[in-house]
């Protein structure tokens, strides 16, 4: 075959795999998320102060627990500590065994400062923080004063509020 026939042929050929030209058409849409924030304070995670076993000597036992709270990248959160069952205020938190009270007081900073006392008012004695998208370990450090009590088991329970 001589090279003009092998052109043509070519030509022909592709004219009729080209078929018909087609025609196109575009459109845009929106993909859109609502994110809300959300605090979770995890009660099977969180650990007791627990004093352990004290002579009634002792004075300034300290110990200290732990909260674990996720929240929201960069949402701000307060968490509070209530008075207890056995606490009239902060200032008055108490374990009982029976009608007997020893107390006990619970702090934000491991210095157990007067002005680090762990309270119930957002925005005066709670504690604060940001999220970060992961579960945070919060420290509560408590300290009982004084052991110079009768003999036996006490406890109290407190409670703790996320605020965000």
């Amino acid at each position: 075959m001589n090279a003009r026939r092998l052109s043509i042929f070519a030509s022909a050929l592709f004219a009729l795999s080209a078929g018909p030209a087609l025609a196109a058409d575009t459109t845009t849409f929106n993909v859109t998320v609502t994110i809300t924030t959300v605090c979770n304070v995890d009660a099977a995670a969180a650990t007791d102060v627990a004093f352990g076993s004290q002579p009634s000597t002792a004075t300034n036992i300290d110990a200290a627990g732990a909260l674990s709270v996720q929240c929201t990248t960069s949402a701000p959160y307060a968490i509070t500590l209530d008075n207890g069952l056995n606490g009239a205020s902060v200032s008055t938190r108490a374990m009982n065994s029976g009608a007997t009270l020893v107390p006990y007081q619970l702090y934000r900073d491991v210095a157990r400062g007067p002005g680090d006392v762990w309270g119930s008012t957002a925005g005066v004695d709670d504690y604060t923080g940001t999220g970060n998208g992961a579960v945070q370990n919060i420290p509560v450090y408590g300290r009982v004063a004084s052991a110079n009590f009768p003999a036996g088991s006490y406890a109290d329970v407190v409670t703790a509020t996320i605020i965000y």
